[in-house]
């Protein structure tokens, strides 16, 4: 049969879990953490499986959870968004992405991409007819870190740009957009037909006294954004496949017709635990950004006698490191050596970009227990 995506193989993230285990490795790829949910959110997972809800829920999501959706972002973001017409649950962010994709973009529309992008959007978007247009992001120097070249963007914007997809915090750099980012974006693509995708399933991630920009936050932007968030992310639940999207009502509209098509609903008695846990733990994300950074910084601290060169992560939970002091091969063959060979697994940031960058730069994952971290950085240094 002819291949709709003849480009598009199996996911970096399958292919290195899979080496992984294969060789039994110590797996600092595939980003999720090694430590449980919170026991309270488990319980009242336990419960109503048991108190039987386990039908269909509402195609939109059950009502109590977007309610406590609403709840938080207003207390979070100072936004007011409505339960009933601008949230929609999905079964994990990169459902929420690909119908957010499938409603907007059409046959030869063009969508801005920054590279090294999540790799979901460009299969979403040649799947919708769409065509990708990727942006390199500008690489680290000295004292800046990775970030988005903005004349470069506005070079790029045509009269077939439909969607601009961002993502903040940023996989797999750590970057995080501030707000002057968002307000340079907001002027690009004033008076124009041109939606945004917001990618924020690590909102919650963001260090050193920092705070999340939210595009709900933007009043500007908020009107033509989807803007995406996940449960799996926030409460180490990343096997739930839990998540959540922010849009005006009209954009929503459109988002509900192709999800009801994807998933229709996502798993009932994960949403009324998830809805619970949100009503009566409502600082469990607040203390995500000094739970994170501590694990951030002790893998950092960890790897200061390596040969690697990095600057720490500003955000999610993933660090990017430059190994051209240990090895000039490209960062597929060094991931595949490391982790066969030395027993860790990492991600390249090859698969992360349409053209091959010539940095020699991989990203590892520090939502991990310490006795992970530090049994991986033994490795690491002695490289």
């Amino acid at each position: 049969m002819r291949s709709k995506l003849p480009q598009v193989g199996t996911t970096i993230f399958t292919v290195m879990t899979r080496m992984a285990q294969a060789h039994n490795a110590i797996n600092l790829s595939q980003g999720f953490p090694d430590f449980d949910c919170p026991a309270a959110l488990r319980e009242r997972v336990s419960f109503y499986l048991n108190d039987r809800r386990n039908q269909y829920s509402p195609m939109t999501g059950v009502p109590a959870l977007r309610e406590q959706i609403a709840v938080k972002v207003e207390n979070l973001y100072g936004c007011r968004v409505d339960a009933d017409q601008e949230i929609t649950v999905t079964s994990g962010a990169t459902e929420a992405l690909f119908d957010a994709i499938q409603a907007t973009v059409g046959e030869g529309d063009e969508v801005i991409m920054f590279d090294p992008a999540y790799d979901s959007y460009d299969p979403a978007v040649r799947l919708a007819g769409g065509v990708p247009v990727h942006i390199p992001m500008r690489a680290p120097v000295a004292g800046q870190g990775w970030g988005i070249d903005w004349q470069r963007f506005a070079d790029r914007i045509t009269a077939r740009t439909r969607l601009v997809i961002i993502n903040s915090p940023h996989n797999p750099s750590g970057s995080v957009l501030t707000r002057d980012d968002l307000d340079t974006l907001a002027e690009l693509i004033r008076d124009r037909d041109i939606l945004l995708l917001s990618d924020e399933v690590y909102e919650h991630m963001v260090f050193d006294g920092g705070h999340h920009e939210s595009v709900l936050c933007h009043a500007e932007l908020k009107e033509k954004s989807f803007a995406v968030f996940s449960f799996g992310k926030t409460y180490h639940a990343t096997g739930w496949k839990a998540a959540y999207c922010i849009a005006p009502p009209a954009l929503t509209d459109e988002f509900r017709k192709v999800h009801q098509f994807v998933t229709f609903t996502s798993t009932s008695f994960i949403q009324h635990a998830i809805a619970d846990f949100m009503r009566d733990c409502p600082e469990h994300h607040l203390q995500l950004p000094a739970f994170y950074q501590q694990k951030r910084d002790t893998f950092a601290a960890l790897l200061a006698d390596a040969r690697f060169t990095f600057t720490p992560s500003a955000g999610t939970y993933f660090q990017c490191v430059d190994y051209s002091a240990i090895s000039d091969v490209s960062d597929m063959e060094f991931v595949t050596w490391l982790c066969k060979e030395k027993g860790v697994a990492a991600i390249p940031l090859s698969p992360f970009c349409a053209e091959t960058p010539q940095s020699r730069v991989i990203r590892f994952c520090f939502c991990k227990d310490d006795s992970t971290l530090e049994a991986a950085a033994a490795v690491l240094r002695a490289l």
